[in-house]
This record gives C-alpha cells, sequence and structure tokens, in this order.
C-alpha cells in the first residue's frame, strides 16, 4: 500500500478509513475520499501510538494499523541495510573491532524483529549501548557505592529492593544488571525473559542475559516498551530525556549523546 495523505482517493483510502474507525478514530464516511476529517483521525492515531504526527499515512502508520506487512514495513522503513561494521566503529572509537564484529548482527537482527529499523531507534539502540557498556560486549554490573554497602556482601543494596521483586540475599547479585541493556532485579529476568521466548530460563540461569544474541533481544525488547516515550523525546531533540527513559539518570549520557550525534551525520 502506498502512502496516503490528504487528497487521495480510492480503495486504499476506504481501506484505511476503516481501520480508523476499528481503533476508534472517527475519519467520517468511509467513502475513500482522503480529507480534512481522515487526516484528523490520523493524526489523533499518530499521537496516540507516539509516532511523528503529521496526519500523513506513510509506512510507520499503515504498519501500526496492520495495513502493510512485517516485510514491506522494513523495506520502506530501515535504514539497517545501512549500518556497516565500519560506519560503528566510528561511532565507537577506541571499541575492539572484534566486539563489533562479533554482536553487530545480533543487535540488529533483534531490532528487526521488533520492527525498531527507522533511523532514531536504531541510533537509540547503539547509543543505549555505547552508554552502558562501551566495548560492544554485553556485561556485568561491578560492585559500587550505587549497589553494594560496605563491608559487603556484593550487591547487598539491591537485596531487598522490593520494585526490582527481589526477596532477600542472593537476589541482589543473583539478578545484577547484565547485558547490553543491564538489566536488573528479579522481576526484569523474569518479565523480560518471558516476552523473548525463554521463559523462566533467565531467573533460572541469569548469566544467560550476557550471552551476546540473548543480550541483543533484551535490548530491542526493553526499548520497544519504551518506543512511544522515547520517540517524543527524541522529536523534541531531547537526547537526555531519552537516555533517562532506559537509565533512570544521566549515567553515560555524554557518550550516549555523542555516539547518537556522530551516527546521524553518518547514516
Amino acid at each position: 500500500m502506498r502512502t496516503l495523505k490528504q487528497g487521495d482517493k480510492g480503495a486504499e483510502v476506504k481501506k484505511l478509513q476503516e481501520r480508523l474507525l476499528e481503533r476508534g478514530h472517527n475519519p467520517g464516511t468511509p467513502d475513500g475520499s482522503f480529507g480534512p476529517n481522515t487526516r484528523s483521525a490520523v493524526s489523533a492515531f499518530q499521537r496516540s501510538i507516539g509516532l511523528v504526527v503529521d496526519g500523513i499515512a506513510g509506512p510507520a502508520t499503515l504498519r501500526a494499523l496492520d495495513l502493510i506487512s512485517h516485510e514491506d514495513f522494513l523495506a520502506a522503513v530501515s535504514v539497517i541495510p545501512r549500518v556497516k561494521i565500519d560506519l560503528v566503529a566510528k561511532m565507537f572509537p577506541g571499541t575492539p573491532l572484534k566486539n563489533i564484529e562479533q554482536n553487530l548482527g545480533f543487535v540488529l537482527k533483534a531490532l528487526e524483529d521488533v520492527e525498531l529499523v527507522d533511523k532514531g531507534m536504531v541510533l537509540m539502540a547503539l547509543a543505549t549501548i555505547r552508554a552502558e557498556t562501551a566495548g560492544f560486549l554485553p556485561i556485568s554490573e561491578l560492585p559500587s557505592k550505587f549497589n553494594t554497602l560496605p563491608p559487603g556482601p556484593p550487591f547487598n543494596l539491591y537485596d531487598f529492593r522490593t520494585d526490582l521483586g527481589n526477596q532477600g540475599p542472593p537476589d541482589g547479585e543473583r539478578f545484577k544488571g547484565r547485558g547490553f541493556i543491564q538489566l536488573t532485579g528479579r522481576d526484569n529476568y523474569l518479565r523480560y525473559g518471558q516476552k523473548i521466548g525463554v521463559g523462566n530460563q533467565l531467573v533460572e540461569n541469569p548469566d544467560l542475559a550476557n550471552s551476546p544474541q540473548v543480550a541483543a533481544q533484551l535490548l530491542a525488547r526493553f526499548l520497544k516498551d519504551k518506543e512511544k516515550k522515547i520517540r517524543e523525546a527524541l522529536q523534541q531533540n531531547k537526547l537526555d530525556a531519552a537516555r533517562r527513559l532506559v537509565n533512570g539518570g544521566s549515567h553515560g549520557l555524554a557518550q550516549f549523546e555523542k555516539t547518537f550525534k556522530t551516527g546521524a551525520q553518518l547514516i
């Protein structure tokens, strides 16, 4: 299906109008004529799911309405074919090239699976990896003043974090941050393990979160869950707000912003 905008007419417009009605956004009578009412309904739908609000039914909007296939959407909007190892190496100065070679494919495939393939969300993923791990490798969180109260044991400040679902020792250390996204806490290990299709395996074997393929899937799934608010932040060029949606603070913000801006020039 082609991009549809005000002034267009035909069966595709009628199908769009019918689908908007099904989703609770009234374009008026589905008559196959894309007028002001249809434009307003498209804008309302876009706003409701965090897409760019322009009143035009482009690939992202059509895909969100299930009017085009996964494959057609990727063909229309994906920048992933342009994200090559040498380009990413420029975004990750000082990172061993072998790490990018080994792990970039897992990350890009995971982003494709959840349809985060446009420039903004691909840059969001890569900049998040830069801020969280720097070396383009899934890593484990280290003991610090933020997670450990001397004399220890390590991660004892996490042990009774009910907001993370931890139930006391040794949950703090067992469910410390891991992967590209630094997944933390029993609840997250359970929830995101189920979301990526490995059931309870992350709870039973937390180190699995550092497997490159699993770590990439966790990163993509986490960003997908935050997609609407991330897109809103990126639309307003608020990279600090986008970063906080992942990290909760400003840790790694300088690296995140530099990597995002470098990638924006290269892709």
